[in-house]
């Protein structure tokens, strides 16, 4: 077997791409065609991109789309509608507004924010399971899947990986990281840095040893917008349309599949910390680490076996 690398910039982040297979740089190769192929797909801030056809037709009339783009759609929107979900795929025009993480951020109007705080209803993403068309039936609607896209793309790349023989690998899609095959390290597992929330990027406040798993990442760290005093983070209340108020710095989930780690850490971010943990403890398949703004870690039941402290 042959170890390859690619590093590239897709999707708003860096990339990370690293495989054994006896084809690596070619294999290789695919997965960058793939994720140039799933960004044009997937992408809420590029206007030519196939997500942007539907939300450019929201209350005029239905898109047929792409069946792995209805697929994730389908999802979001189920998650998007669980009793006290901060998932919500139809939040696109609160994102828009803020615009956290690009140079034409800003705060928005209270005027501005309840009128797009109307237009996030997910019960109004009409689905055709038939016809695999989406409608968005009220003009200005726009879905946007930043808060599950990577997961689904590392899923689908994950499993071309497998088709294709590689027998290990790891995938960073930028704070959504799968491992996959035996590690060079002890017994055969990974080691994986969770990042200190109040440290610089490589600081990590812990190591998590682990087999063949998707650790996914969302902390209010990534992407801030700073006006006088103030500093808001990218993530935002579906309910307020303002940044979410919490005590907790990082929420990272671990679990087989990548968009399930994607679906609860945007599920559960801004719930209390006994509430998260509950949840987590009655959810099956999924883990998680908790890290608080004070750098308090709390985790689920399973974690703690896997931890190596900083």
């Amino acid at each position: 077997m042959v170890q390859g690398k690619r590093v590239v910039r897709l999707m708003g982040t860096i990339i990370e791409l690293t495989i054994e297979h006896e084809a690596a740089e070619s294999v290789l190769d695919e997965l960058v065609t793939r994720l140039t192929e799933y960004e044009h797909r997937f992408s809420a801030n590029d206007p030519s991109s196939e997500l942007m056809q539907v939300n450019r037709q929201s209350g005029k009339s239905p898109v047929v789309v792409h069946p792995e783009l209805y697929e994730l759609i389908k999802l979001g929107t189920a998650h998007s509608q669980a009793p006290g979900s901060q998932l919500n795929i139809a939040i696109g025009p609160l994102v828009q507004s803020w615009r956290i993480g690009f140079s034409d951020a800003r705060v928005p109007s209270e005027a501005e924010l309840n009128a797009k705080l109307a237009l996030t209803n997910p019960s109004q993403i009409i689905l055709d399971d038939a016809a695999h068309s989406v409608f968005l039936t009220k003009p200005g609607m726009a879905i946007d899947l930043g808060s599950l896209a990577k997961g689904y793309i590392g899923d689908r790349l994950l499993a071309y990986l497998q088709s294709v023989g590689a027998r290990s690998g790891l995938l960073n899609l930028g704070g959504n990281l799968l491992v996959f095959g035996p590690s060079s390290h002890p017994q055969g597992l990974w080691r994986i840095g969770i990042r200190d929330p109040q440290g610089e990027r490589e600081e990590y406040r812990l190591i998590l040893a682990t087999p063949a798993t998707s650790v996914v990442t969302s902390g209010i760290y990534e992407r801030q917008l700073v006006t006088g005093n103030h500093r808001y983070h990218h993530l935002i209340d579906r309910y307020t349309g303002h940044p979410l108020e919490t005590d907790l710095a990082s929420l990272t989930i671990l679990s087989q599949k990548s968009v399930d780690g994607e679906i609860w850490t945007t599920r559960l971010f801004g719930k209390e910390p006994d509430e998260i943990l509950a949840i987590l403890e009655q959810t099956p398949g999924i883990e998680g680490i908790l890290i608080m703004k004070d750098r308090q870690v709390l985790t689920s039941a399973q974690v703690a076996d896997h931890i190596i402290w900083q």
